[in-house]
């Protein structure tokens, strides 16, 4: 039997499993940026300086894509080619 009750059960059921589905989706895209502008991030190098050459940095799949940074927690769009002052040889 299907009371009004039940129907709006069932929507709010369908809203949150598709709100939970997207989570994942909205993580692939994150930035961080008070910490970027905190800790004056750039996508170029400072001389010989790169987050590829960093202890912090965290390598994406292949040499040349984004990765993250053990200091921006969450941001998993940090160039290899970038740098900030957090920079640390690795």
């Amino acid at each position: 039997m299907n009371t009004p009750i039940n129907q709006d059960r069932r929507r709010m059921l369908k809203l949150g499993g598709t709100a939970l589905a997207m989570i994942p989706v909205i993580a692939l895209a994150a930035k961080n940026d008070g910490m970027r502008s905190s800790m004056k991030y750039k996508d170029s190098p400072e001389g010989d300086k790169a987050c590829a050459d960093c202890v912090q940095f965290v390598a994406g799949k292949g040499p040349n894509d984004a990765g993250g940074c053990k200091i921006f927690p969450g941001d998993t769009e940090i160039s290899p080619k970038g740098y900030c002052v957090a920079w640390v040889k690795g």
